[in-house]
């Protein structure tokens, strides 16, 4: 288990720093004059949403790892730390096949405010972070309680980290190569999959 709280905690910091969860809203909000705390407001709110539609389909993976793991009696041994490989290594492949990840649409700029901040938190709602839904399948395998942990985890941390980062973005403290981050966040998504699906097999 704690190679799945662990892991899930990498994740979600990740995700909470890939900039293109939070810089089209930091983009626009820049050019059209938006406070901070419009920023941070609209950023709260698309982040939010992001969480919450993952941690549906995390919980709906997390039922169907408590039913594999009554019915299978290997499950949580080796299927589920197996998953865990194979997504991993499917993340591995697709950056070296030059693919990039979580790429949403920003809204023109010459929209109403409201139509702006109705598209990206939809946006944001049905992109969910298909990386993490792999630990609420292996945490279905442990109990109910184990599924929360990691849907409480994962919204904490990639929710509070976005509004964070964005904070920080617009008042210039932070600058670092989003480019460079964005396009190696597969890569470091996949290896912390697969370190983790490793472990899962001694320990689980």
């Amino acid at each position: 288990m704690y190679s799945i709280i662990i892991g899930s905690i990498l994740l979600s910091l990740l995700h909470a720093v890939i900039p293109n969860h939070w810089l089209p809203v930091l983009a626009i909000g820049k050019k059209d004059n938006w406070s901070l705390s419009e920023i941070t407001r609209v950023t709260f709110l698309s982040g939010l949403a992001h969480a919450l539609s993952t941690i549906v389909i995390g919980v709906i993976l997390g039922y169907l790892g408590l039913q594999l793991a009554d019915k299978i009696e290997y499950f949580t041994h080796l299927i589920a730390p197996s998953v865990l490989l194979i997504i991993g290594f499917y993340f591995i492949y697709q950056h070296h096949r030059h693919k990039h990840f979580h790429l949403h649409n920003t809204p023109k700029p010459s929209l109403p405010k409201k139509r702006i901040i109705l598209a990206l938190v939809i946006g944001m709602f049905l992109s969910p972070c298909m990386e993490i839904e792999a630990y609420f399948l292996l945490a279905g395998a442990k109990g109910w309680w184990a599924v929360l942990l990691i849907a409480i985890l994962y919204l904490t941390i990639s929710v509070s980290g976005m509004v964070l980062w964005v904070r920080l973005a617009y008042k210039g403290i932070l600058k670092l190569n989003w480019h460079t981050l964005e396009h190696n966040s597969g890569i470091i998504t996949g290896w912390t999959l697969v370190i983790t699906g490793i472990i899962s097999f001694f320990i689980s």
